[in-house]
């Protein structure tokens, strides 16, 4: 499942200059669930994985203040993005996916944080968020930011996650 910009802009509720997805490039199935058709149920997702791309060059409204001169994407900017990524996982749970919902999504704690290196212009990045557990409402990710395969950071973190039709 490959999402654009506008489509993206179309399910997160985030917008400039807080919105740090580009595009989806892929929600890949767990494998228990590979070649069946939804829509699922957030537990049945366990094992399930979004893979979005960020571009982060001069343009990043967050740069022009960390730092000048030195502009370096800030940590927390990168859970956010990986927060993000992870909502896309939940679209195979809608039973219409890409109509018109409301997202209600919280960040609720991360367990564990890794910057491993500097984010800095002009870096394309890919984002992978992994579905690790979920209990009712609550649901509980690994992921990563890599450029160029690099890895570049990772955390677990737990969300909540509500989705409603307009």
């Amino acid at each position: 499942m490959k999402l654009n910009k506008k489509q993206v802009m179309g399910f997160l509720p985030h917008r400039d200059p807080f919105l740090f997805i580009d595009e989806v490039r892929d929600v890949i199935l767990p494998e228990s669930l590979q070649g069946k058709k939804g829509p699922f149920k957030n537990s049945d997702l366990i094992g399930g994985k979004a893979i979005c791309a960020f571009k982060v060059d001069d343009s990043v409204k967050v740069l022009e203040g960390h730092f000048p001169g030195n502009p370096i994407l800030p940590g927390v900017v990168q859970i956010e993005m990986m927060a993000q990524a992870a909502s896309f996982l939940v679209l195979h749970c809608l039973e219409r996916p890409m109509e018109e919902c409301q997202l209600d999504v919280a960040l609720l704690g991360v367990e564990s944080a890794k910057f491993r290196k500097p984010v800095v212009p002009p870096m394309d990045l890919e984002i992978h968020a992994t579905l690790v557990k979920n209990r009712g409402p609550f649901q509980i990710y690994d992921c990563e930011i890599r450029s160029g395969g690099e890895l570049m950071s990772q955390t677990t973190f737990m969300a909540s996650l509500k989705i409603t039709y307009k």
